[in-house]
């Protein structure tokens, strides 16, 4: 590859939502921007965790020069343990990020120990011929960063997940002087958030929440349970703030919950008012008026502390009929059955449920909305623009926005898919040749276990058609069966439905054997093989099912 070519390859995030990681190379050397994770949809049973596929990355591994990481969202970091797993390279991001991997890779057992530079808005990280500048942007959660790359071709500028919030909870504005200094000097590509581009308007500050939380403060007769996403530590400010004006105290509840308020804490991110917080075990303890609790679970995930409160399966927390539950977060694509089923749970408990769109709002989003992405596209006015994070149908809208609103500057949008890549050099800027991408399953209970494609099929058969266990047992003399076959079945049919099958079955199972040699029957192997395909077979043909069939040989 000439040294003259500037690579975009995103390894995930672009076309679906999640596992955020791109690479840029030129020439020998990569930096790459993010390691995110996604949650598995239904289909992947038993997946705790998807990350993306980084063969390209191990396959370059010499060339790796940096991660760089612009906020600390599971959708950002949660596969950094996995990427360093395989490329102990440097790792960049702010102290909450770098806090929050920490604590995270606190679970695995890294062979090396990783190297994590903490960097604030305004340094400059320098990798190859890469000369990265962190700025800073307002997001749901605080200590979020843009990037502007400079190349030997020109400069990249990447706007991480940005909203302009012009009212910040911190009082850190969004750094638009830094974005328009980038369209003065000239930006050879832009890539830029499209989450909301389907939300006209601007997103609304995190301090239109407070209104609505006051409210609900005065409303609550019992004890008012907020459930955010725990990485919002804005929102935890409101809570606390709240709760000292209202003469509440506080308990935090959910492993998340308790870890990034700690960690927020003690990087001074969150201010704790004296005397406020109440010990987990103390909550039904204290008049029900005079407690709140933030808690994690906003999306009904099934282990997680509001899931379990929601069912009346946690030790610290039992809803009362005068309670109140705020959901103060959106709800995911995807996760809408777990979440009204969670909510239904809280309504059988009682108590009120507090959720969805509202004015003033309970929950804003921390993602820019159109009138936001314009102006970023104003200020920049890139040569070339290639939208990101966010579904194949949010990019090409993406796209569209940057051809009406800077079509006379941008020579041309495109839209790329995980896999995919964007070839720049000096005669212009192309598609380019795909490079390996995929998802990997990581098995519940395991960090160490990555899930197969086939064990994801044999899963899913599982569950659609149950499975059937023929038992022989075989006498090691003569080799024959001493009696007939058992057969156990779960998942396929009721016992009452399959009584006269199963006997039809076994009779199958014991002429398999009965017609095999001699040599076949001392060869488990061949005999489980063909015991297989008969019963399989049979079955089908009764049935029109296709359970999995695992015979069982025993030597008697």
């Amino acid at each position: 590859m000439s040294d003259q070519k500037l690579q975009i390859i995103p390894l995930g995030g672009l076309g679906e939502f999640g596992m955020n990681c791109l690479a840029i190379r030129y020439g020998d050397d990569i930096i790459v921007i993010d390691a995110g994770m996604m949650f598995p949809d239904a289909e992947l049973m038993g997946v705790d965790v998807v990350i993306p596929d980084f063969t390209y990355l191990v396959e370059n591994r010499e060339k790796v020069r940096a991660l760089i990481l612009t906020h600390g969202h599971e959708d950002h970091i949660g596969g950094v343990a996995f990427f360093l797993r395989q490329l102990n390279v440097p790792v960049y991001g702010t102290a909450l990020t770098l806090a929050l991997v920490e604590r995270r890779l606190e679970e695995h057992d890294l062979e090396e120990d990783p190297k994590l530079h903490e960097v604030k808005p305004g340094d400059e990280i320098e990798a190859g011929p890469f000369t990265v500048e962190c700025v800073h942007v307002t997001h749901s959660i605080t200590s979020s960063l843009a990037l502007g790359i400079r190349t030997p071709l020109g400069l990249i500028v990447h706007t991480g997940d940005f909203k302009i919030d012009q009212t910040p909870m911190d009082d850190i504005p969004f750094d638009l002087h830094k974005f328009a200094e980038y369209g003065r000097e000239g930006v050879l590509l832009l890539l830029s958030d499209s989450t909301n581009v389907d939300r006209a308007g601007f997103t609304e500050s995190e301090r239109a929440v407070r209104p609505r939380l006051e409210d609900l403060y005065r409303r609550a007769q019992g004890r008012l349970v907020i459930s955010c996403f725990s990485s919002s530590v804005h929102r935890l400010q409101h809570i606390l703030d709240l709760a000292k004006e209202s003469g509440r105290k506080v308990a935090f509840l959910g492993r998340s919950m308790l870890s990034v308020s700690e960690i927020s804490h003690n990087l001074g991110l969150l201010h704790i008012p004296d005397n406020i917080l109440l010990r987990p075990q103390d909550i039904m303890q204290v008049p029900a008026e005079k407690v709140c609790v933030a808690i994690s679970g906003t999306q009904g995930e099934p282990m997680s502390a509001m899931a379990r409160v929601a069912v009346d399966n946690h030790k610290h927390l039992s809803l009362r009929p005068r309670d109140m539950v705020v959901l103060s977060a959106r709800i995911i694509p995807g996760n809408e059955k777990p979440i009204y089923r969670m909510i239904n749970h809280v309504a059988r408990r009682g108590a009120e449920v507090v959720y969805g769109s509202m004015n003033p709002p309970v929950h804003v989003s921390g993602h820019a909305s159109v009138e936001e992405l314009k102006l970023i596209l104003a200020l920049v006015k890139p040569q070339y623009f290639m939208p990101v994070h966010g579904e194949y149908r949010q990019l090409v809208k993406h796209a569209k926005l940057a051809s009406d609103v800077v079509g006379a500057h941008i020579d041309e949008s495109f839209v790329i898919e995980s896999g995919e890549t964007l070839v720049i050099d000096k005669r212009g800027a192309k598609k380019g040749e795909p490079v390996t991408v995929g998802r990997v399953c990581i098995d519940s209970g395991s960090v160490d276990e990555v899930v197969e494609d086939m064990v994801i099929r044999d899963r899913r058969h599982l569950s659609e058609d149950g499975f059937v266990l023929p038992i022989i047992a075989i006498n090691k003399h003569t080799g024959k069966s001493e009696t007939l076959p058992e057969i156990v079945s779960r998942g396929f049919k009721s016992l009452e439905d399959a009584s006269d099958l199963m006997k039809e079955a076994r009779q199958v199972v014991a002429r398999t054997l009965e017609n095999s040699s001699a040599e076949e029957r001392t060869d488990w192997g061949v005999m489980q093989e063909k015991i297989r395909t008969d019963l399989r077979r049979f079955i089908n043909k009764q049935t029109s099912r296709r359970p999995l069939i695992m015979p069982v040989i025993l030597e008697v």
